[in-house]
């Protein structure tokens, strides 16, 4: 059937999605990053991401889980906008490119990197203060991961803590190890307890506690409206 609908009055910005996958790994926070396959900057590493299709995707969030799907073959939970960045310099591919950035902060990512999805060579996790500084990563990835980072330290330093954040039962030192792993700096024990118990995050889980070789430490769980990793 012929298309009847008017030719656009205007150029269109190349539109693209990019997938700021976070994690705590080996006791600090990292990145999933991605070796480019195809032009341009093949062989360069970057972060995760594809091209917003308007025959595959009817939203901008359905752009995302479309794309994570294929990239990364898996979809991180609870992604989350960060920015929007564009341009006339950001991709030799069109005189003008448009990037939606997204983040997620993954529960746990103890095993391998997921096996790597098309137009990607490889995914390696790298600790995320050497990825924002490696001035080869492809594009402006390296400013856009800065960015998804300083987000997430954020809320964790102001103790808005992401979804999946902890699982269901934990000790107070398991949270600030995590929130210490997060940030990438060490949390004075008073302080942090202080202005937990003022937001009143946490409520003791009653009769359990976490048992072995030295005392039994109370174990807590996030306050109703907290989502865990459960």
């Amino acid at each position: 059937m012929p298309d009847h609908r008017p030719a656009a009055p205007y150029p269109m910005p190349f539109t693209r999605v990019e997938l700021a996958v976070l994690a705590v790994r080996e006791g600090r926070l990292q990145a999933l990053l991605a070796l480019r396959k195809a032009r341009p900057h093949a062989g360069q590493w970057a972060l995760p991401g594809g091209v917003v299709r308007i025959d595959l995707d009817d939203t901008l969030e359905q752009a995302v889980q479309r794309i994570a799907l294929e990239r990364l073959q898996v979809t991180p939970p609870h992604m989350r906008q960060v920015c929007t960045v564009g341009g006339a310099a950001r991709d030799a591919r069109a005189p003008w490119a448009l990037s939606v950035v997204y983040r997620a902060l993954l529960p746990q990512a103890d095993g391998p990197a997921p096996t790597p999805g098309k137009r990607i060579e490889a995914l390696a996790w790298r600790p995320v203060d050497d990825a924002m500084d490696d001035r080869t990563l492809a594009f402006d990835h390296a400013a856009l991961l800065a960015r998804a980072v300083a987000a997430t330290r954020d809320e964790v330093a102001r103790l808005d803590l992401p979804p999946g954040f902890m699982p269901p039962a934990f000790t107070l030192g398991d949270l600030q190890a995590r929130c210490e792993q997060v940030l990438g700096r060490p949390l004075d024990k008073s302080s942090f307890r202080r202005r937990l118990a003022a937001r009143e995050l946490v409520q003791p889980l009653a009769g359990e506690l976490r048992t072995g070789a030295f005392r039994p430490a109370q174990l807590y769980g996030l306050l109703p409206g907290v989502p865990t990793a459960g």
